[in-house]
């Protein structure tokens, strides 16, 4: 049995940080970063059968030509990630009465829909990106076992090529889901690495008032390649999304509508219809399954 200090649920029954019951959340689930996005998705849904708020964790289920779909606010960054993840993982594969884990698991089906910054100048301002690959700077998924899911050849090549300080913990990467690979992509996706940072000025290469490790960092992985995959852009969830994914025997899938490029100085001039148009894109695939 599951120790109520590991699984700590809400008076309620719900599990403590989503405040969500099992009955409340469908197997196909979009993850945003910004809970004002939340209704910017369900607003497009026909029906809303349940609407609750946590903290930054804000969460709706409702249909969609007849599909039912759960949209979710993660907030920023890995450890939030780490919660939402296990805490969902949780509501389907455990008996929270019990606390045992059910002897038939489920398989969840996860798609973020995000923003960045693409690296290349061929990705524009307002194109789609597909992370066909994670990877992780943050170090947050080395907590767990994952010799099983990681690419060990893929993370030396990257800690070679940028010179990588072992003191800030071994980079890890991991592969998207091909089932969702499949169902989402379209010759208006473009693919590649998207790197996950664990923080969002220094991790990310930016200077404030402090220095940072590597002030180089950015340039070398702009010209990284492994397998011809290149990183695409950089941000603060996919990995963590991926990993836990990978362990826990869901299916993820992280998409990114671009609105800045770095390479040609350029940032869109209506970000929000970016952010709008693959919203549309990724409920006509999804609800078409």
């Amino acid at each position: 049995m599951i120790k109520s200090s590991e699984l700590i649920l809400n008076p309620d029954g719900s599990v403590y940080h989503l405040n969500l019951k099992p009955e409340h959340i469908a197997h196909d689930i979009i993850f945003v970063g910004d809970q004002n996005r939340v209704e910017k998705i369900t607003q497009f849904f026909d029906t809303i059968e349940f609407s609750t708020q946590k903290r930054e964790f804000k969460t709706q289920t409702g249909t969609l030509n007849g599909k039912r779909i759960t949209v979710m606010s993660t907030g920023i960054g890995p450890d939030n990630i780490d919660i939402v993840i296990n805490e969902l993982d949780a509501l389907v594969n455990i008996d929270l009465e019990t606390r045992q884990p059910k002897e038939q698991l489920t398989s969840l089906n996860i798609i973020r829909i995000g923003t960045s910054g693409s690296l290349h100048a061929d990705i524009p301002v307002d194109s789609f990106v597909m992370s066909k690959y994670g990877l992780g700077l943050d170090n947050m998924l080395r907590s767990y076992l994952i010799d099983g899911v990681s690419n060990p050849a893929f993370e030396d090549a990257f800690v070679s090529h940028t010179n990588w300080d072992a003191r800030k913990g071994k980079p890890y990467v991991i592969a998207c889901s091909e089932k969702l690979e499949k169902i989402i992509e379209s010759d208006k996706m473009h693919k590649g690495i998207t790197a996950t940072a664990g923080g969002f000025y220094g991790p990310q290469g930016r200077v404030l008032r402090l220095n940072i490790q590597d002030e180089n960092l950015n340039s070398k992985m702009d010209s990284f390649k492994f397998q011809d995959n290149r990183i695409t852009n950089l941000e603060m969830e996919t990995a963590a999304i991926y990993g836990l994914s990978a362990l826990l025997g869901h299916q993820a899938l992280s998409l990114n509508a671009i609105i800045a490029n770095r390479a040609s100085g350029t940032f869109s001039e209506d970000p929000y219809k970016a952010v709008d148009e693959l919203i549309a894109y990724t409920l006509k695939k999804l609800s078409a399954k």
